[in-house]
């Protein structure tokens, strides 16, 4: 073999090994971008789940709270009307027993009538004679 022949062939096998070496490099360089695009799409994935899992607790925190408030205000309110009513019942016992430790006692009788609203009470008191 002449001198001349081996040199072509170290040429053409240097040749053929830089075309495979930079396939590997191309094919490890795509893995690479491969692995890096799946981490990053990982990431986004649990960047959202917890942004999702962040809102719905806002949502239920405040749904509590409002339910809260609403209960409240309701047991405030039913206090207040109940407290109000309490009120003219009393008064009307305190008129009923004056009225009737009145010396005419047959001259006249008394006939009430109760409204309840949401927002007022209302009380009407007659006084008729028979």
């Amino acid at each position: 073999m002449s001198v001349r022949f081996c040199q072509g062939r170290t040429r053409a096998a240097r040749r053929i090994q830089a075309w495979w070496r930079g396939l590997l490099v191309r094919r490890a360089l795509l893995h690479a971008a491969l692995r890096a695009w799946t981490i990053q799409r990982w990431w986004r994935q649990t960047l959202q789940q917890r942004l999702h899992r962040r809102r719905r607790e806002a949502l239920v925190s405040y749904a509590i709270r409002e339910r809260a408030v609403v209960k409240l205000q309701s047991l405030v309110r039913m206090w207040r009307v109940h407290w109000r009513y309490c009120q003219v019942l009393n008064a009307i016992y305190v008129i009923r027993g004056h009225w009737q430790s009145h010396h005419c006692q047959t001259c006249a009788l008394l006939r009430g009538h109760c409204v309840v609203t949401a927002t007022h009470l209302q009380f009407h008191i007659e006084i008729t004679n028979p």
